[in-house]
């Protein structure tokens, strides 16, 4: 339709338009300034698991951890375990400082506190996957049996880790903007939530009062998951399930996005 002055009319983008744009401003953004703002960025993110596994290595000389992992060679056993616990951490951690990294943006109306949450977890996901098939085609190259025996359940397993850190983040986001007090306790348990998790050493091999508590933790369910898709025959933890997982995770996502509606003033003005 043609507008009174006889030229064309331009239609109005719809909210999804106008949003999508948005998303893909931010993530643009956040690609350049995690990958290219810091020279050490890649390296940093290639040899932390690295270390943890080179480390670990070391101590199972001592400990002899892979005894206690039935079905599964010890170190790509490690592996799938640190790639999987680190999608979650990340996302849990890098939403922390999402709001007050974009404060800046939320002078446009189009901007709201969440999105910046969203692009980070999406762009971490995306580094870490990237990360995981260097990973799994250097163990190759080594000998290492790092080739998923089940796809599509490892597939499955990668996506329910990463939405668990999505939810994680949510919530996290909104937490560490509006108490930063508790974001540095946050960080500080992010070390216990690697050993209670089953990343470093077998569940297990633990007492079985002890396991029905830790398993309370959903990021077990997803490791072992994980594991199962790459070791067809390994003997996961029991009480695995994708379903508590997948519960808690649908939770904590709607508990994160009510919680961004609830304070986006506050979170906007802080």
């Amino acid at each position: 339709m043609d507008n009174v002055n006889g030229g064309p009319r331009r239609s109005a983008r719809t909210p999804w338009q106008v949003t999508r744009s948005v998303w893909y401003a931010m993530f643009m953004r956040e690609a350049i300034s995690r990958t290219m703002s810091d020279r050490m960025g890649w390296f940093w993110m290639i040899f932390e698991p690295v270390a943890f596994v080179a480390i670990m290595v070391g101590i199972r000389s001592f400990i002899r951890g892979d005894r206690l992992v039935v079905n599964a060679e010890f170190i790509p056993w490690m592996i799938t375990g640190l790639m999987g616990f680190f999608l979650v951490r990340e996302g849990m951690m890098r939403g922390m400082g999402a709001i007050n990294g974009n404060k800046a943006l939320f002078a446009y109306r189009q901007v709201q506190p969440v999105d910046p949450v969203l692009v980070r977890n999406f762009l971490e996901g995306m580094l870490r996957s990237f990360i995981f098939l260097l990973f799994i085609g250097g163990g190759l190259m080594l000998g290492l049996d790092l080739y998923p025996d089940n796809v599509i359940r490892v597939m499955a397993a990668w996506l329910s880790l990463w939405s668990l850190g999505l939810g994680l983040g949510l919530i996290t986001s909104v937490v560490a903007t509006l108490i930063p007090e508790l974001g540095r306790v946050i960080t500080m348990l992010s070390l216990p939530l690697l050993i209670i998790s089953g990343v470093i050493l077998p569940l297990n091999s633990l007492p079985h009062w002890l396991l029905e508590y830790l398993m309370l933790n959903p990021i077990p369910h997803g490791l072992e998951t994980l594991r199962l898709g790459f070791f067809d025959k390994y003997q996961v933890v029991q009480g695995t399930s994708m379903l508590y997982l997948w519960l808690f995770t649908f939770t904590l996502i709607a508990l994160g996005l009510l919680m961004h509606l609830r304070f986006i003033d506050r979170l906007k003005a802080q």
